[in-house]
């Protein structure tokens, strides 16, 4: 096949769907029935005040079918600067959140603006293998930093791996696939690191609503000139099971967002209508009981039932 990209060809097979090429014409008896642990996703859909929102706003907002902000809803990125401020104890502004496709759409703008060919990228391992694809794809260097025996990264064994090359740290947490929880030192020790280096720290808290433990994971938003440094991702789809809507958000800098916006613009134009309004509205209309009893055995559901409770319902 000619001609074709080389930094594509040489990144491998998305390994969820390679895993179910592999079941493909495989039958497993009742009393053996197949346990998918390949992938930390939902298999329900959204409970039905969520969906009922999304079908009213289908059927009854003419804007739901539309384009829209690039960066996202206004009322979306109002509701996710007001969490995170609330959660984290420090000032987030709408201007400073982008509405994404999911939160992979997150991370590729971010790196898009941050690194090029030739560039690197310090991952620790084991990675998330979307964000190491991706890094191929560009043509971008992932410099793997190995995990100790209790699978967290340390930020003096990253220190020797930066160079002139160097563009950004990424840490995952709840990490994706350990599970590890980052300590709030640790991931403070992180940030150090890459402010002292003029290095990007991008934070992907995908799976935030279900940590184990209670307060802020980290106070890095409460830090003067945070976002000269931190670039944070999340995702609506685990929690409320969107994965479908494919909705996520990046905090980062206002003038960074400028650069976000001419991503986004090129890819997607703007993000799903249904999904935000689902986001936002649904997820409002449904957090007095949803959430709570839906991820009751991961410990955290009271706190993601609180998200976005201001959201105008619909939308």
């Amino acid at each position: 096949m000619h001609p074709l990209n080389p930094h594509i060809a040489s990144t491998f097979a998305p390994p969820v769907m390679e895993a179910r090429r592999w079941l493909q014409g495989v039958e497993f008896p009742p009393d053996r029935p197949l346990i998918n642990v390949s992938q930390a996703a939902p298999v329900e859909p959204p409970p039905e005040g969520l969906r009922r929102a999304i079908a009213e706003a289908a059927l009854e907002r003419p804007e739901a079918h539309l384009y829209g902000p690039v960066l996202g809803n206004p009322d979306l990125r109002e509701a996710v600067a007001a969490e995170f401020s609330s959660a984290y104890g420090g000032q987030v502004g709408p201007e400073q959140v982008a509405i994404t496709q999911g939160c992979n759409q997150a991370f590729c703008a971010a790196i898009s603006t941050l690194a090029g060919a030739g560039d690197e990228v310090i991952l620790p391992t084991p990675w998330y293998f979307n964000h190491k694809m991706w890094l191929d794809m560009q043509g971008i260097a992932a410099r793997p930093l190995p995990c100790g025996q209790d699978m967290l990264p340390d930020p003096v064994e990253a220190a020797k791996l930066i160079n002139p090359r160097s563009r950004a740290i990424v840490l995952v947490t709840p990490n994706n696939p350990s599970g590890a929880e980052y300590p709030a030192d640790l991931v403070a020790g992180f940030f150090e690191l890459a402010q002292h280096h003029g290095l990007a720290l991008i934070l992907d808290e995908t799976y935030r609503d279900f940590d184990s433990r209670t307060g802020a994971p980290h106070d890095l938003l409460a830090r003067p000139d945070w976002d000269e440094t931190v670039i944070q991702l999340y995702s609506f789809s685990k929690a409320y099971r969107l994965t479908g809507h494919r909705v996520g958000a990046m905090v980062a800098s206002r003038a960074r967002m400028a650069e976000i916006e001419k991503f986004l613009d090129t890819v997607a134009i703007s993000t799903s209508q249904l999904g935000q309004i689902g986001a936002c509205g649904g997820c409002a209309t449904c957090a007095a009981g949803w959430p709570a009893s839906a991820t009751r055995s991961l410990r955290a559901a009271p706190r993601a039932s609180r998200r976005f409770r201001h959201c105008r319902a619909g939308g």
